[in-house]
């Protein structure tokens, strides 16, 4: 509220300059001290939710789901499956969906999968919700439709009919018939469901900002007790009591001790890789390529200076959601600003690096003039300092000549309203002593009295020639003639400025949600970086080294080994080689006294091979691996009161009856004390049967180490004779 006063003993108060346009335009502004970390925090702290569509039909599954993080649809075409839904199952493990949308109609096998996911009451974090939904709307036609029809921010509104068609060919995959109705089906639901837009009016639909591919081909299967108790992860409660509630955080695992990542999508890329290992040789080369580039010591420099760039890339899926919902908060424009600022740092920074590196030639091209354009736009267009003060959004000035001439005649009205209150105050009761003339945004001018002692009742608020309206902190307000008139000659100033500063604002979201695919390139590339860059830290300070890759070559061949998290907490660690690979020793037996490094000796075989799957350099001096495609463990005991079975039932029943199911000449077996949980007569014998049984099979014998206290497993020659053994 504004304050004119018209006693000259007192000082006039009008709007304060900070309402008009204040600021200047800066090359790169600097946010707010308080305001905008706050913002980012509430970026941290919004869960993501996501919502899986799937079909089953003559033996291929059709997979699409939406993730709320990054109002993205993710789509995987048609993938042949076993009976058994197997692929489904590692999808599910590794999404982990809030719900679980698919047909009415369903065959068998789909059925009793959906079955035993609800009963699933021990899963974590939690079942999915399962959907079903009418199979007539998971139609071809309705479902590609569906898709045709779609309101998507990153297709540019000048396109035909017959443009978006082809758009959306080039990136939705059209002849993957049961990918098309689920991705139909998916839209039904988002549509239905109203997933992030409940409160919003029903013509705001589900923001989507993107389509992108998902493929689990040459992926190693690695389960969640595998992860568990090799530490890939571990998650422990929060120290403070005010955030026990609101999360977890990242103890003692691999993932802590690697993840050096300087922005939040880069921690997300680093948790997918490490839930993705491949044995993809030309994707895994890559990775090292980079990593070994910024592990040379004249690139240091460089590689501090990225890590210090990619600190301002942030959660730009989250403010392009919110420019679609028209949401957005002064620090958005603040934080995007920045953020493409830091990119074209990164583009310019990568062609001056070796272009024979993928990664550094993808962002010096892919990184395209449009991040130029939309920050050069928002540096002319928006006033931050002036956005700060207002706590919303305004134009520097310059941009629209009608806006400027209104916030000059509201900066001028201090003065104005002055001389108005000396003449309101010749007319008035000689006993009032002063007067002001005020401007409230919504309800106009008025004029401002202090209220007499005299003036007791409603009744003695009353003047000649004045409407009163309102008493307030001992102050009466009156419409009066000339308060009327600067109604009609000046209008709602102030609502008609932030009207068109809005609908300026509305343009601009419109300019940057065209582009939004460079924005959301940007990210990809940028937390590729930021993840390969964490990993050339890690091993630079522990001294890892870059392993070989070799196809030919069945199991692993490790020198001088290390446990990467046994070696930061002991104070000396011995070494230890690994060699397994051939016909020759595929089966090794590890006997010895408790507390001799059995366990760790596994667990660092395991570790290793996992590093070396997910593209990082290893603790070792040397290190090969060959064709890994699975790795399975049987370390720890798990308990479970909801299973209804004893430890050791779990133990033989899902963690090494799954290895032998599924174990193939290329997987990795590890086995610490298995048949300890029963006496010792049943757990020898079921230890020797299981080795006897992966023996048989010759040469497609897994590779597997086992720790044991069994000595008799030895001394009675319980297992075959032949190259196949190796007791260590």
């Amino acid at each position: 509220m504004a304050s004119l006063g018209a006693n000259p003993r007192r000082t006039p108060q009008g709007p304060r300059p900070g309402a008009a346009s204040s600021g200047f335009p800066s090359p790169a502004p600097v946010p707010g001290p308080r305001e905008a970390e706050e913002e980012e925090v509430e970026e941290e702290e919004e869960l993501a939710e996501i919502h899986l569509c799937v079909l089953w039909n003559s033996g291929y599954l059709g997979i699409a789901y939406y993730d709320t993080s990054d109002s993205t649809i993710h789509f995987m075409p048609d993938a042949p499956d076993h009976e058994s839904l197997k692929l489904l199952q590692r999808v599910l493990d590794e999404i982990n969906p809030q719900s679980v949308v698919t047909s009415a109609k369903q065959d068998e096998n789909m059925t009793r999968f959906l079955g035993k996911l609800a009963s699933q009451e021990h899963r974590e974090p939690k079942r999915p919700e399962i959907i079903f939904l009418p199979s007539v709307d998971f139609g071809l036609e309705i479902s590609k439709q569906r898709l045709l029809s779609g309101n998507y921010s990153f297709i540019p509104d000048a396109m035909t009919a017959t443009e978006k068609i082809l758009f959306l060919s080039s990136i939705i995959p059209f002849d993957c018939l049961l990918t098309v109705r689920a991705l139909g089906g998916l839209l039904k639901f988002l549509g239905r469901r109203r997933i992030g837009v409940e409160l919003e009016d029903y013509n705001v639909s589900v923001p989507i900002l993107g389509f992108k591919k998902f493929m689990l081909t040459h992926l190693v299967n690695i389960d969640q007790d595998t992860y568990s108790v090799l530490q890939i992860f571990k998650s422990e409660s929060h120290p403070s009591v005010y955030k026990v509630a609101s999360g977890l955080k990242e103890g003692l695992s691999l993932f802590g001790i690697l993840n050096r990542c300087h922005c939040k999508w880069g921690e997300k890329l680093l948790r997918l890789w490490f839930t993705r290992p491949t044995h993809d040789l030309g994707e895994l080369s890559s990775r090292l390529d980079v990593i070994q580039f910024f592990l040379l010591p004249q690139n240091l420099d460089m590689a501090q200076m990225l890590h210090r760039l990619l600190g301002h890339i942030k959660n730009v899926p989250l403010i392009l959601k919110r420019m679609k919902l028209s949401h957005t908060k002064v620090s958005d424009w603040q934080v995007l600003y920045k953020t493409v600022y830091s990119a074209l740092g990164l583009r310019d920074a990568c062609r001056s690096l070796p272009q024979s590196i993928q990664l550094f030639r993808d962002i010096a091209q892919e990184f395209s003039d449009d991040l130029h354009h939309i920050a050069s736009l928002i540096g002319k267009v928006v006033d931050f300092e002036g956005s700060l003060a207002e706590n919303r959004f305004t134009v520097l000035p310059n941009i629209d000549p009608e806006i400027d001439e209104k916030k000059r005649r509201l900066m001028g009205l201090p003065s104005f309203l002055t001389e108005v209150a000396r003449k309101e105050l010749e007319n008035l009761d000689s006993r009032i002593p002063s007067c002001s003339v005020i401007y409230i945004p919504l309800i106009g001018f008025l004029l401002s009295i202090p209220r007499l002692p005299s003036m007791v009742e409603a009744s003695d608020f009353e003047i000649n020639g004045l409407d009163f309206m309102f008493l307030s902190e001992e102050k009466l307000h009156y419409r009066s003639a000339r308060t009327k008139e600067l109604d009609a000659l000046l209008g709602d100033l102030h609502c008609e400025i932030r009207d068109q500063e809005t609908l300026l604002m509305y343009q601009l979201q419109c300019q940057v949600l065209a582009r939004a695919a460079v924005l959301t390139r940007v990210l990809d590339l940028a937390s590729r970086l930021d993840v390969l860059l964490a990993l050339a830290s890690a091993a630079r300070d522990y001294g890892y080294s870059r392993p070989r890759y070799s196809p030919q070559v069945l199991g692993v061949r490790i020198q001088n080994g290390r446990h990467p998290l046994m070696e930061l907490c002991a104070r000396t660690f011995v070494p230890n080689s690994t060699e397994c690979g051939g016909d020759k020793g595929r089966v090794k037996v590890i006997t010895g006294p408790n507390s001799s490094g059995k366990s760790i000796y596994l667990k660092q075989v395991g570790l290793i091979t996992f590093m070396a799957l997910v593209g990082s350099f290893v603790p070792a001096e040397e290190a090969e691996i060959g064709a890994v495609d699975a790795i399975f463990t049987r370390i720890h005991s798990c308990e479970s009161i909801s299973l209804g079975l004893s430890t050791f039932m779990i133990d033989l029943n899902q963690q090494v009856a799954k290895a032998v199911n599924n174990a193939t000449a290329q997987s990795l077996v590890l086995i610490d004390e298995f048949g300890k949980g029963t006496n010792t007569v049943d757990g020898l014998a079921l230890l020797a049967a299981v080795l006897r049984h992966w023996l048989a099979r010759g040469p497609t014998c897994p590779h597997i180490f086992v720790a044991t206290n069994f000595l008799s497993l030895v001394q009675l020659q319980l297992l075959p004779q032949g190259p196949l053994v190796q007791y260590l």
